[in-house]
């Protein structure tokens, strides 16, 4: 029975790379996959999964409008998919959850999706919630705070690296608008940027 799986983490922990290191398993084992990346992340390469350690792949841009279950089960019409990998989940619409869950559940195609939990704030983004809600496994990748303590949390910070506390839930960025951190260091920093 194949099964919806959701790989979390802070910013920066190798969501990325894990992904790719899993899509390289089944493709070295003949098996065919298919991946997904979310088109609002122009970070990198149009259609790309790319990891901060240069690797990389062509993937299927997803946007709140696509139907990636119509789109796994037409390209799995003309040879199997042995597994669906998705980058950025957090930017998954509850509707996609809902149809991978489906892949899983009635075709017997696993679906691994890999994302952030929470966004600048602490709040759940959608897509992870219902990730949260539906997934068979929940897999933490681990990070680490400054001081060495679990990073679970995503602090924005400004050109001048100050923490940003209010604005748009979602501003792509890596390193230079994103430190992920332990939750003490989160709102303290917090704290700091609303005086």
């Amino acid at each position: 029975m194949a099964k919806l799986y959701f790989y979390y983490a802070s910013m920066n922990a190798g969501k990325s790379t894990t992904l790719l290191q899993a899509d390289f398993n089944y493709r070295e084992r003949g098996m065919a996959t298919m991946l997904f990346t979310a088109a609002v992340d122009d970070r990198f390469a149009a259609g790309t999964i790319t990891s901060r350690i240069g690797l990389a792949a062509a993937a299927t841009m997803f946007d709140r409008a696509t139907d990636i279950a119509a789109t796994v089960l037409a390209r799995h019409a003309t040879g199997a998919i042995a597994c669906v990998l998705v980058d950025e989940a957090q930017f998954l619409t509850a509707a996609q959850v809902d149809q991978l869950a489906r892949l899983a559940d009635t075709h017997d195609i696993p679906v691994l999706a890999y994302g952030l939990r929470t966004d600048f704030r602490g709040a759940l983004f959608e897509g992870s919630a219902r990730l949260l809600a539906l997934a068979d496994a929940l897999i933490e990748i681990k990070s680490v705070c400054e001081c060495g303590r679990k990073a679970t949390m995503n602090l924005r910070v400004d050109a001048d690296g100050r923490a940003v506390a209010e604005g748009r839930q979602t501003e792509i960025g890596g390193n230079d608008r994103y430190v992920a951190l332990c939750r003490r260091h989160f709102t303290a920093a917090l704290a700091k940027a609303g005086d």
